[in-house]
Order: C-alpha cells, then sequence, then structure tokens
C-alpha cells in the first residue's frame, strides 16, 4: 500500500473519531495538505475500500473505518505520542494527592474515565478485585455503540469479563479491536490495555494492569497515551512505597 493511501486512511480516521460523521475526498483534500486533488482521493479510497479498510454507510458519499482499517492504523502508529505537558501535570497533580495504593488505583480510574470520556478498568496488585469507572461515558460514546449498551454493561457487570479483559496486559500498549473481544457483548467496543508495576526482572512480570474500554471509533492516539502514562505513574509510585 502507497504511503499516500495511509495517509488518507490515518485523515479518514481521525476526522471521523471527532466528528462521527462520514469522510469524503474534499474535507481531505482541504484538511490534510496531501498536495493532491479530490478525484486522486477518491481514487485511493477505492483501493482503501476494495481492502475492506473504509466503507460508506448508506447512501453517504462519505467513508468511514473498518474494524480492520482502525487496525491498521493502530499498527502503523510508529510510537505512542506523550500527552501534553497541561494533560500530563493535570493527571500526575490529581494522583499525588492519594494517600495508599488504593486510593491511588481509584483516583486513577476516574482519572482515566476523565481524560479518555471511555470506561477505564484497572486490577489491583496480584489480585482478582477490578474496580471500573466511567460506565455513563458509554452512553455518549458513538451511535454504534449507543445500540449495543446493554450487552455492554452486562458484560461489564462480570468479575470475571473484566479479569478476561485485563488478562493478556503487558508491558507495552496493546489494543484489541471489534471483532478481537473475546466476549460476545463487547464486540462493538475496543480496549487499549497495559501492565503496571513490573517487578523488575524478578520473573513475575507486571503485578496489575489498567486500559480503557470504549467505542471503535475512539481516539486511539490519545487513549493508549493516557493509559501508558498512568501505567508508569502507578509503577513510580509502587517504587517508592517499597
Amino acid at each position: 500500500m502507497q504511503e499516500r493511501q495511509l495517509e488518507i486512511l490515518r485523515a479518514i480516521v481521525d476526522e471521523y473519531v471527532a466528528t462521527e460523521i462520514p469522510v469524503g475526498s474534499k474535507v481531505i483534500a482541504q484538511r490534510h495538505g496531501l498536495g493532491v486533488s479530490p478525484a486522486t482521493i477518491r481514487n485511493d479510497m477505492a483501493v482503501l475500500e476494495d481492502a475492506g479498510l473504509i466503507t460508506h454507510p448508506h447512501t453517504s458519499a462519505g467513508r468511514i473505518p473498518t474494524n480492520s482499517g482502525y487496525r491498521l492504523f493502530v499498527d502503523k502508529l510508529s510510537v505512542v505520542k506523550p500527552l501534553s505537558s497541561a494533560e500530563r501535570r493535570a493527571i500526575e497533580s490529581f494522583l499525588a494527592q492519594a494517600d495508599d495504593l488504593d486510593d491511588l488505583l481509584i483516583r486513577t480510574v476516574k482519572a482515566l474515565s476523565q481524560i479518555t470520556k471511555q470506561v477505564a478498568v484497572i486490577q489491583y496488585p496480584q489480585s482478582e478485585k477490578v474496580v471500573v469507572s466511567g460506565t455513563s461515558n458509554l452512553a455518549r460514546s458513538s451511535q454504534e455503540t449507543a445500540a449495543a449498551i446493554h450487552p455492554i454493561l452486562e458484560a461489564l457487570e462480570e468479575q470475571v469479563v473484566l479479569l478476561r479483559l485485563l488478562a493478556d496486559a503487558g508491558d507495552n500498549v496493546k489494543v484489541r479491536i471489534g471483532e478481537e473481544q473475546h466476549d460476545a457483548g463487547l464486540r462493538t467496543t475496543s480496549l487499549v490495555t497495559i501492565g503496571y508495576g513490573s517487578t523488575n526482572g524478578s520473573g513475575r512480570g507486571e503485578v496489575g494492569a489498567v486500559g480503557v474500554l470504549g467505542p471503535t471509533r475512539m481516539d486511539y492516539a490519545s487513549s493508549m497515551a493516557a493509559v501508558n502514562a498512568v501505567a508508569r505513574y502507578i509503577g513510580r509510585f509502587m517504587d517508592e512505597a517499597n
């Protein structure tokens, strides 16, 4: 696939995440500085559609990403972008007020759900206890997720489902999109996770995990950055406590 076609896919993802409106070639030409005409962009969009990376809903002339398109977009993110200085200071200031680990983890899920506008989940260190925050965000998310909100809420009420969501979190950010979700009730959603509190070479790996769950029309780059940042903060807190 040509680099320009990947740039067009990125533009479609960015625009659709921001607006939830199918994206046309003129919008891409006007806003994304690719240096080619709308006609050329339409030709490249046809290639992306043939590849199953974008589709057009109903009779709209615009295109939206498919789950395969989101998957390629995430895989092509070369690095997880850092949070802005203001975002990082806000998180650290809020989490620094924690009195102990229990307070820190509760503050973490609240902060994550507020920053990402998604559902935040965190597993306690070496425990089967999982805390959830921000389920009300589901009602304000995309139309696709809102239509499937009841099976999502039912799934999130099951502790075993929550544990399974975080079970394969490791020391790098992982993203599971749509049909990649293990639980059938969550296949209209995406999940971003990472482990925290690495035991520094002792062979036991991470001692807990944190993540956010939201619609497939998620701001992946920002969600990945936020999850990564809070995991690092928790790890530092645990190191200092020891």
